[in-house]
């Protein structure tokens, strides 16, 4: 890494350069334009040079565990100067992550006994849900609950060429479903996906973020839409449809269990390009191909609209809440079929902490506020960053992977309140790019901590509770 002073730090259009940047010991800085940051916030690159990082999550010891591609799991001491002047100091390969053993995640959830003081993991694993294996969307997003804490909450997308099989509820695909660990013993049969556990929602093409909001418990999740839509022969995939943040209710008997409509209904974005869009707004279901069995009525009157509707194709990956409720954070990995690029960016969501309800309204078109974001849309998705993973640390600081850069970012709210002139602060630096300490497992994967005590894989992500 390069080692770098405040008198070395670099001011870019849109950001600036303070005395954070004095603090930090050593500064990396990004091989493309330098992000831009929200006026509240401030920025550092932590990492850099991994190989696909997805999902991160801290353990009860403070070390950051991170999925990378073809690697497998990875743990991270950090040094922690203050705000965001945070370097990795050791880095450990805890699981090794073969192709064989990548498609077998696709299929399953495993489970690891783990110890965080001494970061080891046991041997053997232990699989928990398996008979998920499909094509295409293969991300197995993973929750574990803290209003619930022996619900384990498991997304699975949908299949190319498959996609009139999500409709059928006994295929398991495009479902979100909740699985019960309290009555999971050493001789237990793992769970059958497409049989067993809660459904909570199904009808979803690929909800990949899934978080719980810590007060009330409710259960959201965040959508893929689908690309290159018709309606009625028209094409309208630049527009449309949205994706989608969906409610799935709660995991003490109260969920939805309902159809989001996926392949027949999807939300509206912009509808004055949707063909026949009488009636039609921001955040309403629309059948992509109407008929005599399927109209805008049936989508209305059938299926589970979503609670906000962001822009198509930005692609959301991840959703964290803060400790109190108020706020959840989202990861939008960005387009890769759209005329003009859009996404790549993570933004907030304003949420009521007493009920869990997002304070925007369905139809809202500035739900998000972003908080960092590329400058310059035009040259992504390769010469940009892509936000992928999420996570909070114990000082309420947002970490965030970018997968096809192979980095991770640290952000944090500055003290006071910000004006609406100033400029977000980002810690960067004068230098060739450095490469970074090493981070990162699969693409894929997900991972959580059951209790502080074990690991949970699947296909797609990291977590942990």
């Amino acid at each position: 890494m390069k080692t770098n002073g405040l008198a070395r730090a670099v001011l870019a259009t849109g950001l600036s350069a303070t005395a954070a940047a004095a603090g930090c010991a050593k500064v990396l800085i990004p091989p493309y334009e330098v992000p831009s940051v929200n006026s509240g916030w401030e920025a550092q690159l932590v990492a850099g040079g991994l190989t696909k990082p997805r999902s991160i999550e801290f353990d009860s010891s403070g070390a950051l565990l991170v999925v990378e591609s073809g690697k497998g799991l990875t743990r991270h001491k950090l040094t922690d100067s203050g705000g965001t002047c945070i370097a990795v100091s050791d880095s450990t390969l805890l699981i090794s992550q073969t192709s064989t053993v990548y498609v077998s995640t696709v299929d399953a959830v495993y489970a690891w006994a783990y110890d965080a003081d001494k970061g080891t993991v046991s041997a053997t694993p232990r699989v928990i849900v398996n008979n998920m294996s499909n094509n295409d969307l293969v991300t197995r997003t993973l929750l574990i609950s803290r209003k619930e804490p022996d619900k384990l909450v498991v997304s699975r997308g949908s299949s190319e060429g498959n996609e009139v099989k999500a409709a059928v509820l006994s295929s398991g695909l495009s479902q979100v479903r909740a699985f019960d660990l309290g009555n999971f013993t050493t001789t237990s049969k793992a769970y059958n996906f497409n049989t067993e556990g809660i459904v909570l929602g199904w009808g979803l093409r690929n909800s990949v973020g899934i978080g719980e909001h810590p007060v009330t418990g409710g259960i959201y999740g965040v959508e893929n839409s689908v690309d290159g839509v018709t309606r009625n022969n028209k094409d309208i995939h630049e527009n449309n449809p949205g994706e989608e943040l969906n409610f799935f209710g709660f995991l003490n008997g109260t969920g939805t269990g309902g159809n989001y409509g996926y392949p027949h209904c999807f939300a509206v974005w912009e509808p004055t390009e949707i063909p026949d869009h009488d009636g039609l707004g921001v955040g309403d279901q629309f059948a992509v191909q109407e008929n005599n069995t399927l109209t805008d009525e049936v989508c209305a009157k059938d299926y589970i609209a979503p609670r906000l509707t962001f822009p198509a194709h930005y692609a959301p990956l991840d959703i964290k809440f803060t400790k109190d409720g108020s706020e959840a954070f989202v990861s939008f990995h960005g387009s890769f079929d759209k005329t003009d690029p859009v996404g790549y960016r993570v933004g907030s969501l304003a949420f009521n902490p007493a009920t869990g309800e997002p304070e925007a309204p369905a139809d809202a078109l500035n739900a998000l506020t972003d908080i960092i974001s590329n400058n310059n849309h035009n040259v992504c998705p390769g010469g940009c960053f892509r936000p992928a993973g999420l996570a909070l640390d114990a000082a309420g600081r947002l970490w965030m992977t970018s997968d096809t850069t192979g980095e991770i970012y640290v952000l944090q709210k500055k003290a006071g309140s910000p004006t609406a002139t100033a400029s977000g602060t980002i810690v960067t630096a004068t230098g060739a790019p450095s490469s970074g300490a090493g981070v990162g497992a699969g693409w894929g994967w997900e991972v959580r901590v059951l209790g502080w005590g074990s690991l949970v894989f699947v296909g797609g992500f990291l977590a942990l509770v």
